[in-house]
């Protein structure tokens, strides 16, 4: 635990840039990686491969991010993730300027490993404040993407063209300048140690017996879900304004601008909210409105549906993912964090994973409409979960 409360404050602020700088490289790889990839990819339903490899690398490294954090500190951790990015940025950048798709792959499952580390950053905020401030640290930590929200698809505009013929490249070339960034302010942060896994003598309890509690499975399920959703929608939509419906890549980046602000900004009151309401009710709130941001695509494909579809899907998922780490946040002790953590992460981002591998093929092959048909039973289905299980802890 932090020495003070003006500790805790000044690693909330300096979290909070972190997660500003690590969610614009996020939102650079959203907004253009595609856009770049297609065209030189071996066929154009490839082209969000490279973003599910980002995602891949995210949903693949997690345990082992956990695990290196809980070794070596929060800090110490943390700056090593946001250091893998450096490398990752001049792969990427060298792949697009001579037209490797592979490589390019490649790069973005490296910064997609720099991003499970950074996917830390509201687990600090949440275990180094006392427990009445959890959702409340977590939130404003998340606030700290509304200017990610800003930053990145501004800055892989701007960048589109420095480098002539190589259109994109230099856009992936910033994400190098936002890593090293972010490993200065990490520098400055002094967070609350970490329980080694096997570091005390009280484990807590084994993971097998975690694993069949309904207060840590929900969350778990509800964040899995948000996170998976979003992603399915999220990745084809950039594709479908542009190839499929005629839009300009302007369009499609200030779209998923306004979905990345929309994604964050309500950080700002998410923490009050679960406060006054409960995390559950909060994260229902969020389906909800994943399904309404479905019913809209439905209903039209010019720029206003686009965009409104991605606000409405960014502000469902802030409430889906915030509401399920804030109830995650609570059903563990802290010895079994870095265990109960490290699965989360697992199940969160794999599941996030194989929504973005079949975005593309679903986009190509069944089209807009099917994908956001989909998603609506999916919501139903994880809101009548969290209806019973939080029925059955009223009842116990």
């Amino acid at each position: 635990m932090p020495d003070s409360r003006s500790q805790s404050i000044r690693n909330i602020g300096l979290l909070s840039a972190v997660q500003a700088l690590g969610g614009s490289n996020s939102s650079i790889i959203m907004s253009v990686a595609a856009l770049a990839a297609v065209s030189f990819a071996p066929d154009r339903s490839a082209a969000t491969l490279p973003v599910t490899a980002m995602i891949l690398g995210l949903a693949l490294t997690t345990s082992s991010a956990t695990m290196i954090i809980y070794r070596l500190g929060r800090t110490r951790g943390l700056m090593v993730g946001a250091a893998i990015a450096i490398p990752a940025s001049i792969i990427a950048t060298l792949a697009v300027m001579f037209g490797q798709f592979y490589l390019f792959a490649a790069g973005l499952f490296l910064v997609g490993m720099s991003g499970a580390f950074m996917q830390q950053v509201r687990f600090a905020a949440a275990d180094s404040v006392a427990p009445e401030l959890k959702s409340q640290a977590i939130s404003w930590v998340m606030f700290g993407g509304v200017a990610a929200g800003f930053l990145g698809p501004q800055l892989s505009a701007l960048s589109r063209t420095w480098i002539p013929g190589a259109e994109y490249a230099a856009s992936f070339m910033v994400i190098g300048v936002i890593s090293a960034l972010s490993v200065l302010v990490l520098s400055a942060t002094r967070l609350a140690p970490t329980i080694a896994p096997g570091g005390s003598q009280d484990k807590g309890r084994p993971l097998s017996v975690l694993l069949r509690q309904p207060e840590i499975v929900l969350p778990m399920l509800g964040g899995a879900l948000s996170y998976a959703l979003m992603t399915l929608i999220m990745v084809a939509a950039p594709l479908a304004m542009v190839h499929l419906c005629g839009h300009s890549p302007t369009d499609a980046a200030g779209a998923i601008q306004w979905h990345v602000v929309a994604m964050f900004a309500p950080s700002f009151v998410t923490g009050a909210i679960i406060k006054r309401i409960g995390a559950s009710l909060v994260t229902a709130m969020g389906l909800l409105l994943i399904i309404a941001c479905a019913v809209i695509a439905l209903n039209g494909i010019t720029v206003a549906h686009f965009t409104t579809t991605l606000i409405l899907l960014g502000v469902g998922w802030n409430f889906g993912f915030i509401g399920s780490t804030a109830m995650l946040a609570t059903s563990y002790r802290p010895q079994e964090a870095g265990r109960v953590q490290a699965v989360n992460e697992q199940v969160v981002f794999g599941s996030s994973a194989i929504a973005s591998l079949g975005s593309g093929f679903l986009l190509q092959f069944v089209g807009w409409e099917a994908i956001n048909m989909l998603a609506i039973p999916v919501a139903c289905l994880t809101i009548v979960l969290l209806g019973l299980g939080t029925l059955r802890r009223a009842s116990a």
